[in-house]
């Protein structure tokens, strides 16, 4: 690879930056908004959650300019310090881990100062990175059954011990990660062929290993109406209530005037925006992640190399598999499943952790060829 010449700040993507920014910034908004709204109903409500999304954010945005001036070649080939350090803290919730009032895994670590860690999230990164390295190494014959068998390994390891934590959202979201980097490396249409065949057969055969709360889940989306399972939707029903009842301007962020949903400020957040911003709010809210995606992918097409291209395909997965399935559970689409909204919902980990890939496709940015990035700009 030939010399990169010396880093300029004009080599950032600061498009792509505030895209970013501004989905903290409605962000913070909102949960200040939600914060002063239960302030203003119950007693004892602090502002804690918004705090920490503001500064999560801000240091993740830090975090994510200082990681692009960082090469991502040498990321990928430090691949055993993050994958040992993120999988051991990983394993360690097996042991200590806990689960937050409002989950039912023990996927999370206790930090001091009331703080906690979901090394999932770290592990969500290092996974990206080792096997865009991995699809990068094995190049053209990745269709060859002895590689593509070690591909699927490397995909469903990880998988597999993040449901043994009993956190299947993000195995949802690992899985959308390895599959659409194995589609971008170029995996044979016979293969997806085959998987979508036995996706088909697998599911049926899954269905009476779920816990009866995930089944009940899932059968009461086919009865929405139905009283026996009211209790099951309480959620998502008055989620769907809360998105009508913005409706064109909505409410208004700090009017007070606003329906309860539980954890709003977390999986339900787009419930919550949408009633204080009505569907212009919300529809903003899913052209920034749309654009953020876009721009995502553009960076990918127009790296130095597939590596990069790979790791773009990687943090596009992820920003686009959690919008869906978010939206599809504040919609009553899909069942509650605790996956997040990008950038949105509340939690400080996700939010820093998230930054770091959006670092990580900075860093792809910076080093795309000099001419490139010279006929583009």
């Amino acid at each position: 690879m030939k010399a990169l010449k010396p880093y300029k700040m004009r080599r950032l993507d600061w498009l792509y930056l505030s895209l970013c920014a501004a989905c903290s910034t409605i962000s913070v908004m909102g949960l200040l908004s939600w914060c002063t709204f239960l302030q203003n109903n119950t007693d004892g409500v602090s502002y804690r959650v918004a705090i920490v999304q503001g500064g999560a954010s801000f240091l993740g945005l830090a975090l994510s300019i200082g990681l692009s001036f960082i090469d991502y070649h040498l990321l990928a080939h430090l691949w055993p310090l993050h994958a040992a350090a993120s999988w051991a803290l990983v394993m360690l919730t097996f042991v200590i881990g806990y689960s937050p009032l409002d989950t039912t895994n023990k996927a999370w670590l206790k930090l001091p100062m009331g703080m906690s860690l979901q090394p999932s999230e770290l592990a969500k990164i290092s996974f990206i990175v080792t096997f865009a390295l991995h699809l990068y190494t094995v190049k053209e014959d990745l269709n060859r059954p002895g590689q593509l068998l070690l591909a699927l390994a490397h995909m469903a390891v990880p998988a597999g011990i993040i449901h043994l934590q009993g956190d299947d959202g993000t195995v949802l979201i690992f899985l959308a990660i390895g599959i659409s980097m194995l589609f971008a490396a170029g995996l044979s249409w016979k293969y997806i062929a085959v998987g979508i065949v036995g996706a088909g057969i697998a599911l049926p055969l899954l269905w009476p290993r779920l816990e009866n709360y995930q089944r009940e889940r899932v059968v009461a989306l086919f009865h929405q109406e139905d009283e026996e399972y009211a209790r099951v939707l309480y959620q998502q029903l008055r989620g769907k209530i809360a998105i009508g009842s913005g409706q064109i301007t909505g409410r208004g962020l700090f009017s007070g005037d606003h329906y309860y949903v539980p954890l709003a400020y977390n999986d339900f957040f787009f419930s919550y925006i949408s009633q204080c911003l009505g569907f212009i709010g919300s529809m903003l809210v899913i052209l920034l992640l749309l654009s953020i995606c876009i721009r995502t992918i553009k960076t990918g097409l127009q790296a130095a190399d597939t590596l990069g291209t790979y790791i773009c395909v990687g943090v596009f997965a992820v920003i686009l598999a959690q919008t869906v399935i978010n939206l599809g559970m504040n919609l009553l689409l899909l069942p509650v499943i605790g996956v997040t909204l990008p950038f949105f919902s509340a939690g400080g980990t996700s939010v820093t952790m998230l930054y770091l890939c959006i670092g990580i496709v900075l860093s792809v940015y910076r080093h795309q060829p000099h001419e490139l990035f010279e006929k583009i700009h």
